[in-house]
Parts: C-alpha cells; sequence; structure tokens
C-alpha cells in the first residue's frame, strides 16, 4: 500500500508541475499582454503613447524576458517565498486576492461533491434494485434533466423565480450584514443558510451521471452468477447486496471523482459570476479578458492542484474499497 501511495504521490507532483508550465504558456497564448491593453485604454483616453514609455513598462513588468525565464521566475516565488505575483489590474497581491477567493470556491465545489454523493449513491442503489418501478422512472427523468440543463442556464432560472415569486433574488453566499463582517458563529450560519441554492445548481448535473452510473454498476452485478450463489446458500437480501454487488459497483463509483471534479470546478466558476458569488470564478474571468497573467495563472494553478488532489484521493480511496488496483 505504502508503494502505491509513493508512486501515486509522484504521479500527482509531477502532473501539478506540468500544469503549472501550461496553465502560465496558455495565459500568454493570446497576443499581446497587460501594457498592451494598458496602451489601448490610454490611447483612447488621452490620445497617443510615446513607445519609448511602452518600452520602458514592458521592461519594468518583465514582459520582455524569454518565456522560461518569466516562468522561472514566476514558479520560484511560488515554492519558496509563497508569492504568486502582482496583479496589474486590481493593483493588489495576486497571492492574497487567490487566498481570499480560494476558500470559497473550495466549499462550494467540496459542500457540491458531497451533495452529489449524498444524492446519487442512495438513489442509484434504490432504482437498481427496484428497476422499472416509479421511483426508477422518477430518477431517470431527473437524471436526464439534470445533465441536458446547463449549470448557468438553471442558475438564471432560479433568480428569475426566487426574484419574481420569493421578493428578492438569491445571490451570493452571505447576507447583506454578514458580507463585510469578520468570521464568526452567526457568519458560518448565514454561510450554511445560502450555500445550499449553488450547491444543488452545480452539483445536479453530475448527480444526474452518477445515479445513472450506479444504476448501471449495480445492474451489472445483479445479473452475476455469484449472486443467484449467494441466494441459494441463504444469505439474505439486504446483507447479499450490501456485502457483494454494492461493493463491486462502488469501484467506478469512486473513480468518477477523478472526471467529475474538474466540472465541478468549472461549474462553480460560471454559476459564481451568475449568481455573484464571492469565489474564484469572477476574479479569474476578469484576470483572463484583462490580461492580468499572474493573477489568472495563479487561479489556474491553484484549481487544477485542487483537482490533482482530488483525483489523488479518489485513487487511494479505489485502492482502499478494492485491493487489486494497488496490486496491480
Amino acid at each position: 500500500m505504502w508503494k502505491y501511495l509513493l508512486r501515486r504521490s509522484l504521479y500527482a507532483i509531477f502532473t501539478v508541475w506540468v500544469i503549472s508550465i501550461l496553465a502560465f504558456a496558455v495565459i500568454q497564448l493570446p497576443p499581446g499582454d497587460y501594457v498592451t491593453d494598458l496602451v489601448n485604454q490610454l490611447r483612447s483616453q488621452a490620445g497617443e503613447v510615446s513607445p519609448e514609455w511602452e518600452a520602458r513598462m514592458r521592461a519594468m513588468y518583465g514582459f520582455d524576458d524569454p518565456f522560461i525565464v518569466q516562468y522561472w521566475k514566476w514558479i520560484r516565488n511560488i515554492i519558496f517565498r509563497g508569492e504568486f505575483g502582482y496583479s496589474f489590474f486590481y493593483r493588489r497581491d495576486a497571492g492574497v486576492m487567490i487566498m481570499e477567493r480560494l476558500p470559497m470556491s473550495f466549499a462550494l465545489s467540496f459542500s457540491s461533491l458531497m451533495f452529489v454523493w449524498a444524492v446519487a449513491l442512495p438513489i442509484g442503489f434504490y432504482s437498481a434494485v427496484r428497476r422499472y418501478s416509479m421511483v426508477d422512472y422518477f430518477a431517470s427523468f431527473i437524471g436526464f434533466f439534470g445533465m441536458s440543463i446547463p449549470n448557468f442556464l438553471l442558475a438564471l432560472m432560479v433568480l428569475f423565480f426566487t426574484y419574481k415569486y420569493m421578493g428578492g433574488a438569491v445571490i451570493g453566499l452571505f447576507s447583506e450584514e454578514y458580507a463585510n463582517a469578520p468570521w464568526s458563529w452567526g457568519k458560518f450560519m448565514d454561510l450554511m443558510s445560502n450555500i445550499w441554492v449553488p450547491m444543488i445548481i452545480i452539483g445536479i448535473s453530475s448527480t444526474a451521471g452518477l445515479i445513472r452510473t450506479m444504476r448501471a454498476n449495480l445492474l451489472d452485478e445483479l445479473n452475476k452468477p455469484y449472486v443467484e450463489t449467494a441466494r441459494a446458500k441463504g444469505l439474505s437480501e439486504a446483507r447479499l447486496l450490501i456485502k457483494y454487488p454494492l461493493r463491486h459497483a462502488l469501484n467506478p463509483f469512486i473513480s468518477t471523482i477523478g472526471w467529475m471534479l474538474p466540472g465541478l470546478v468549472s461549474g462553480e466558476t460560471i454559476v459564481s459570476m451568475v449568481l455573484n458569488l464571492p469565489t474564484s470564478g469572477p476574479v479569474l474571468f476578469n484576470a483572463l479578458i484583462r490580461q492580468d497573467q499572474y493573477v489568472a495563472a495563479g487561479f489556474i494553478l491553484m484549481l487544477s492542484t485542487l483537482t490533482v488532489i482530488g483525483t489523488f484521493i479518489s485513487d487511494v480511496a479505489l485502492a482502499w474499497v478494492d485491493p487489486r488496483i494497488r496490486l496491480q
């Protein structure tokens, strides 16, 4: 088991390193940089900008350096100093901005993941055991509905109905009196009372997909010969289902965390912009539009790292549930 954990840890570290290179490279693909955007704004407001000033600004920010030099300075400061750079657009430390928004993104994505598991596992199990029942048909309808409706469209529908029929749109994660207040028990409870709306919106598509996955996996296991053999030996139905088919059907279910987490993170980004949530989504979007490269690269790196960590946890859980995984 320890060899398996060490191997997976090395894979995860290597993956994060590759992601850091790709993240820093992708944000530099659009033509120009922040200085180009700044010069265009100044020209639209004050007329001509001297080429000498533009060259001076680009040299000051290090945009004239080769890509490898810029990347090395950035990743070196992150590893050895914990510094993500400077936000040109917000005029703030990029690391501070990331650490302000990232906890809310993590809380929202984690709560959505817990919601997905808490709903999909029992419904998928019951849907397979009671195949072709009304519950099975209803679960199938919810599954198709959840997978066909984009998160942002569902968020817009919630905004419309809450504004029209409840007297106010459901936006934000905190009430007005707690939005800028320091953390306290009251603020935490206020967060818990408001987080369930975006949690359901973000998690519903993944919930729908996992219900279908759980149902299909369990139906496949229920049709195998060992189930009939266990029944013939007099094993009770409840003990039989939990001890054998359910345990085997959980393997693909657990492994889906790896591909489900990126969907939750991307869904959180879009839904946060629609519902005006204080998460990483709106800041990341503005950083990409403004070519604020250190903020954008830092957010992409941290969100991708959380995804890699989630995948690592999924691999460990899968190896714990099925010892054959870690022996391969």
